[in-house]
């Protein structure tokens, strides 16, 4: 059985159903193994959702716009910082990047892929985090979302299931937001070159949580062409902590962004490409020394490494701006379903969804509005 599908119009209906749903391997278990972890073979119905989404719109030029280290007033005034890969200092050019061959297309058609349920009840809840983004990008002129539900996008033929690549035709930017590690599903080797193809297209990749962990090896390397770093089992850390985004750099992705901060696994020491040029950090805040000592979620550590690198900031998002004229981001928050319910961490991956697909930014970002009841909406069955 295929994977569902959710389209942004009205009268979107099922494109395919769900396969039985089960969990993914995890990185971490909880107390009592693998039975503390839910699989159901239980298919939800598409609940109304009631989320108000209100775009505002200006008409913006997004090429070759990069951090800008001359500060300005306000929480908005630039960062000069390290993106904290050990003896790395990141120098940002300030040259226009190639433009894209996606530039100045009629409509933008983006996909996201939300990964199957795994985790307890509130935790991630890809569905449920995808549709909220599909729903708040609603407004937004020329832009088509669509939700690959359950998984990679997959048809059947033949009475085979079988990965469908017209999923990704004409798309101008992938999200993906899933379990990863060594079962993320874009690392399987057809799939990693599907990425590659669409990469040297300009097409935008952008991943967050712990869909921006994945094995050494080819995977890491496809990784860092895209998006310019990931998460490294043992070397990058995922502690529970509350960072405090203080400032951000000028940049279309932090439009209307302000101040936050919220208590989530949001993952640090990023493992970066050996070239930085058009990575630009997003997120940047400095952990605690007891953040650095852990306990960390999996495994829990700590490690030396982390710990002496003591006062130094980290990045938990970032963008990056391909050679090949493509744009990618990586985000480390998402683990909490909740904290969608954050305006401005909502604000800063619409942006970089948007602005990944070479779609103009609005001026003061995308303004979406979200009620509480709207964060219960197409939670994956698990048990609570």
């Amino acid at each position: 059985m295929a994977n569902a599908w959710f389209t942004t119009a009205a009268t979107a209906q099922l494109r395919a159903s769900v396969d039985p749903w089960r969990p993914s391997p995890q990185r971490g278990r909880p107390a009592g193994g693998d039975a503390a972890w839910v699989a159901t073979d239980s298919v939800p119905n598409r609940r109304n959702f009631n989320c108000t989404c209100a775009p505002a719109f200006a008409e913006t030029t997004l090429a070759g716009e990069f951090m800008k280290t001359a500060a300005a007033p306000g929480p908005r005034r630039a960062l000069s910082t390290s993106l904290a890969a050990p003896a790395l200092a990141l120098t940002l050019t300030l040259a226009l990047a190639p433009a894209s061959p996606l530039q100045g297309a009629a409509s933008a058609r983006i996909l996201l892929i939300a990964g199957k349920p795994s985790h307890p009840a509130g935790m991630h809840e890809f569905r449920a985090g995808c549709l909220l983004l599909q729903k708040c990008l609603e407004g937004i002129p020329n832009v088509s979302v669509q939700v690959a539900s359950n998984g990679w996008p997959t048809r059947v033929v033949g009475g085979q299931v079988v990965d469908d690549p017209t999923a990704f035709d004409e798309v101008r930017a992938v999200f993906v937001y899933c379990d990863g590690g060594g079962g993320h599903p874009a690392i399987v080797p057809e799939r990693l070159k599907l990425l590659d193809s669409l990469a040297a297209r300009g097409v935008g990749l952008g991943f967050a949580h712990y869909a921006v962990e994945v094995p050494r090896g080819d995977p890491s390397e496809a990784m860092q062409r895209w998006i310019g770093g990931n998460y490294e089992d043992r070397y990058s850390v995922n502690p529970m902590w509350s960072p405090e985004y203080a400032a951000f750099p000028e940049h279309p992705v932090t439009r209307g962004v302000r101040p936050f901060s919220n208590r989530d696994e949001w993952y640090f020491n990023m493992r970066w490409a050996g070239a930085t040029n058009g990575l630009t950090g997003i997120l940047v805040a400095t952990p605690s020394d007891a953040v650095r000592k852990g306990p960390y979620v999996w495994p829990a550590g700590p490690y030396e490494h982390v710990i002496a690198a003591s006062g130094r900031p980290e990045t938990m998002m970032w963008v990056l701006e391909r050679p090949d004229g493509g744009r990618g981001f990586g985000f480390t928050g998402g683990h909490t379903h909740a904290n969608w319910g954050d305006p401005n961490q909502r604000k800063v991956v619409l942006n970089a969804i948007l602005w990944m697909a070479q779609v103009d930014v609005p001026a003061g970002g995308v303004d979406s509005i979200v009620a509480p009841g709207d964060l219960q909406q197409n939670l994956d069955p698990k048990e609570r």
